[in-house]
């Protein structure tokens, strides 16, 4: 289902200050020295996410030097509470991650977003505006069969001065949960 609220290619980053799993407060305001923002929607509890997850600590450290990586839970933690702040903290932990792992407990920033999956995909460039959204690569269920890594060559062409040849593809993955009267 398309969103009508999602954002656009060469739309603006939206600002959002958000706590993390590392008790930080992280902010897109406090990241000006990195060329890149990707901001991810996901959760604990999805399947598309969890396969996914290893994945994304690699394209972490893969482009750390050059990009900004902020992974953002916004599912409703009271039908789902495998995706409470508690146990975000813990799967940060238990899974090692490497990168600022946010909860956005009032859903305001994914409505900022217009995400609607998990995990969603946003990557901005170094004039925070959005260059690509989508999908991770064309095959969730095993890594070792992926023929198209779209993030991934997305970061490359951008660090490399190159025009993005895939800026959009469909997003896949569980929908977002939203609160009740959200």
């Amino acid at each position: 289902m398309l969103n009508q609220n999602t954002l656009q290619i060469g739309n603006a980053l939206p600002s959002f200050e958000l706590k993390g799993t590392d008790g930080k407060i992280h902010s897109t305001e406090d990241e000006t020295e990195k060329e890149l923002i990707l901001v991810i929607f996901s959760c604990n509890h999805c399947p598309y996410v969890q396969a996914y997850e290893n994945r994304i600590m690699k394209i972490q450290s893969d482009f750390e030097q050059r990009l900004k990586l902020f992974v953002i839970n916004s599912n409703d933690d009271t039908q789902y509470p495998d995706d409470s702040f508690d146990n975000m903290k813990l799967r940060a932990k238990e899974k090692k991650i490497n990168f600022p792992y946010l909860r956005d407990e009032d859903q305001t920033t994914a409505k900022l977003f217009g995400a609607t999956h998990t995990p969603e995909i946003f990557l901005f460039n170094n004039e925070r505006r959005l260059v690509f959204h989508g999908k991770i690569d064309d095959n969730w269920q095993d890594e070792t069969k992926v023929k198209n890594q779209y993030l991934r060559n997305a970061i490359s062409e951008l660090l490399s001065g190159n025009e993005i040849s895939v800026p959009e593809t469909f997003t896949i993955g569980c929908t977002i949960k939203w609160k009740p009267n959200a």
